[in-house]
């Protein structure tokens, strides 16, 4: 009878070894790979932008599309709010500037069109209620980028005062190239206040100064490699601005959390009396099977954003991609390869961590689980009313208060918002490509559009309608007729923009053309985005509730656990809602904050925080569940088990949810209203997560369920047997725990 082959070593521990063997290479090559990365990453804040809210293919992208081709037109990207010094803007003197300026802005290069209150009719939607002002509306075509660079050029040349006027520019692609070039300063600045603090952190937790700075190190290879990776992602496609302040985050936070559990778990084995290779190659083989179940965790719920049809949303699902890649990569490549050549200099001071019975975590968890029922109801209870705010959440338009108070293009729209009872910029344009161009079905369609609530007027090829009636007949039928087609704008009144577009478009809607139209606009291209957001949601979330589930029970072999972690993350994410709802929408803490609350909140933030936030929180449970369960599965012992394991992992998730709620803290310093919302809503979802769920929650949850936590029918237990991944080397299969725990049951004090 033959021998069988020598049993090949799995994956993780060959890695393990080579790390070891050749640490000065790997070393060498990351440091060379980090420069690299550096060099090419210090680019790429200047390639993201902020692309136009629109959804591709969309109705009103395809009268964007029209307008443009057919008609040579748009809705304006750049407003020049003038005020005459003296008088009014219907003064001849005044008027003489007012036509003149809008004639050199349409003269300047890459100005594909203007108009103003003097050239359009003397049109009420571009002079304000007192008639001291007057709007003049340009279009900046081309790539969203070098537009806004045009715009912003225009806009620094034109403000000011000129004669009789004083010019200020704002409007939407100023807005936003003022917001991309503020994240781009917040983003600066946290790094600067982000890396010392961290450093300073781990310095406290580790006791060791070159453990803490080989951790940062590794938070910093992921966060250089994937601004490098997004630079050459928005080489072929629109790359959102804010996509590099996440990077910033969750790669440095990403970094730390695999570096504390790989680190743990070396120190252990080096306390145990094992060579530094061996402790090395355990940590690989051990912890660094959970690192690769919390990146697949974290990777799922991010890649899930590709599924949206939106640039801003899959802007986070390369950058979620990329910084799970290049974190799993430090911790399971550099970092053993700095361990190794550490060596017991990276050692656990004596007496520094306690792991036994006398641990915080150990005595908290032992006192839930002797009061489960009440420690977890009470605890429920207090999560329940943090997240009550949520019921009045309310969604709307993003305007220029996403940006500081002192900037210059939403004090513009500001004064628009206060002096003007339209928002000509704003308006909704109904393109009918093949119309005809009958004038008494326009003037009967306009008439009918005029007399819907919360449209101040329209304008068409047959005149301008207010509230039914013609009230003025001078349009130029040239901007409106072209290729056998026209178009109407319908202006909303201030008070229908602050509410919620999705009203105003339907009632726009409901009234019967005489012709086919497309109905675009920045009011129905925010309908159209949201629609796609809605249309999408139950996908995505669907596919991310599922795949983190089919995870856990590869990994836990638990059908009970895996709905456990999703209701706790469920929990954590309600909390986190109710925060953003009762600080940014309701306008709590607005004046500690510096914000101005609009009432409601867009739409996309709340799905993208959830995104992040889900990953993160499953992150956590990998953590700490993986450790239980190596817990249960030496000692058979559940009420065991969950004090041991969380001892074991909560200081080292505890010390990552500080770190991590401090970077993303920074950013409620911020100047954008957005980069606020997250950091503050994720600062708290993370510290609710790590403190109270895990803390309270989870012991309460696994006392009261008892074996059953580990229960899975046959069918899934030989998937599991022959699919299932568990970590570390495991101490037995689940049927020899149960064998071996039947004799230790002793009756229930």
């Amino acid at each position: 009878m033959s021998e069988s082959p020598p049993r090949r070593p799995p994956v993780l521990e060959r890695l393990g070894r080579f790390t070891v063997r050749r640490r000065r290479w790997v070393l060498a090559v990351a440091a060379l790979v980090t420069v690299l990365t550096g060099i090419l990453g210090a680019g790429a804040l200047n390639a993201l932008s902020l692309s136009r809210i629109d959804a591709p293919g969309s109705e009103s992208d395809r009268a964007r599309g029209v307008l443009a081709e057919q008609f040579q037109t748009g809705p304006p990207n750049l407003v020049l709010l003038v005020t005459a010094q003296q008088g009014t803007v219907d003064d001849p003197r005044i008027r003489a500037a007012g036509e003149e300026l809008t004639r050199a802005l349409a003269a300047e290069p890459g100005v594909g069109e203007a108009g103003s209150y003097w050239t359009r009719a003397e049109s009420p939607a571009l002079r304000s209620t007192d008639s001291r002002q007057a709007l003049v509306l340009a279009r900046v075509p081309g790539e969203v980028n070098e537009a806004r660079e045009r715009v912003g050029e225009l806009a620094t040349e034109y403000a000011g005062e000129s004669g009789p006027l004083r010019v200020r520019a704002g409007g939407q692609d100023e807005v936003f190239r003022e917001i991309g070039a503020q994240s781009r300063q917040d983003f600066l600045r946290a790094e600067i206040i982000i890396l010392p603090a961290v450093l300073l952190l781990l310095m406290l937790f580790y006791r060791r100064f070159a453990l803490a700075l080989v951790t940062l190190g590794i938070g910093i290879f992921s966060i250089v490699g994937t601004l490098a990776a997004l630079r050459g992602v928005a080489a072929f496609t629109s790359v959102s601005t804010f996509a590099a302040n996440i990077a910033l985050v969750m790669g440095l936070a990403l970094g730390v959390d695999y570096c504390l559990f790989l680190i743990a778990r070396f120190r252990e084995e080096l306390a145990r009396g094992s060579s530094v290779e061996d402790a090395v190659v355990v940590a690989v083989t051990t912890a660094g099977r959970t690192v690769l179940f919390s990146g697949l965790t974290v990777a799922t719920s991010l890649l899930a954003l590709l599924l949206f049809p939106l640039s801003f949303l899959r802007s986070f699902g390369y950058g979620g991609a990329f910084v799970v890649v290049t974190a799993v990569l430090g911790a399971l490549v550099v970092l053993p390869a700095a361990l190794a050549s550490l060596g017991h200099r990276a050692a656990r001071r004596p007496g520094s961590v306690r792991h036994g019975s006398g641990g915080g975590w150990f005595r908290l968890a032992t006192a839930v689980m002797r009061r489960p029922v009440v420690s977890g109801g009470l605890m429920l209870l207090v999560v329940l009313v943090l997240s009550a705010p949520v019921v009045g959440l309310s969604f709307g338009m993003p305007d220029a208060r996403i940006l500081p108070a002192d900037s210059a293009s939403r004090g513009t729209a500001e004064q628009i918002r206060s002096n003007f009872a339209q928002e000509e910029s704003d308006a909704l344009y109904l393109v009918a490509s093949n119309s005809g161009a009958d004038t008494a079905a326009v003037a009967g369609y306009a008439e009918a559009l005029s007399r819907v609530d919360g449209i101040g007027q329209v304008d068409s090829a047959a005149g301008t309608f207010v509230e039914g009636e013609l009230a003025g007949s001078r349009q130029d039928r040239t901007r409106f007729d072209a290729g056998g087609g026209t178009y109407l704008t319908a202006i909303p009144s201030q008070q229908a923009l602050a509410g919620d577009p999705e009203e105003l478009i339907e009632r726009v809607r409901a009234v019967a053309p005489p012709f086919e139209v497309l109905i675009g606009g920045n009011p129905a291209e925010t309908s159209d985005w949201r629609g796609e957001l809605t249309s999408r949601l139950p996908l995505v979330l669907g596919l991310v509730l599922v795949l983190t589930f089919v995870i856990l029970f590869l990994m836990t072999g638990s059908v009970l656990l895996p709905l456990k972690a999703t209701v706790l993350n469920l929990l954590s994410m309600s909390v986190m809602f109710g925060v953003l709802v009762w600080i940014f929408q309701d306008g709590n803490l607005s004046g500690l904050l510096g914000f101005s609350a609009t009432g409601t909140l867009e739409a996309s933030m709340p799905i993208l925080m959830f995104c992040i936030v889900y990953g993160l929180s499953m992150d956590y449970e990998v953590f700490i569940v993986s450790r239980i369960r190596e817990e249960y599965l030496r000692t058979g012992d559940n009420r065991k088990a969950v004090p041991l394991g969380l001892q074991r992992s909560a200081p080292l998730v505890t010390t990552a949810a500080v770190i991590l709620a401090l970077s993303f803290a920074v950013y409620a310093t911020g100047g954008v209203v957005y980069l606020k919302m997250i950091g503050v809503g994720m600062a708290v979802a993370v510290l609710v997560d790590a403190l109270l769920i895990r803390g309270v929650l989870l012991p309460a949850f696994m006392r009261v369920a008892g074996d059953a936590n580990w229960w899975a029918p046959p069918a899934l237990r030989r998937v599991h047997e022959r699919f299932g991944i568990a970590d570390g080397e495991q101490p037995g299969t689940e049927e020899e725990v149960r064998t071996r725990r039947e004799p230790s049951r002793a009756p229930a004090n």
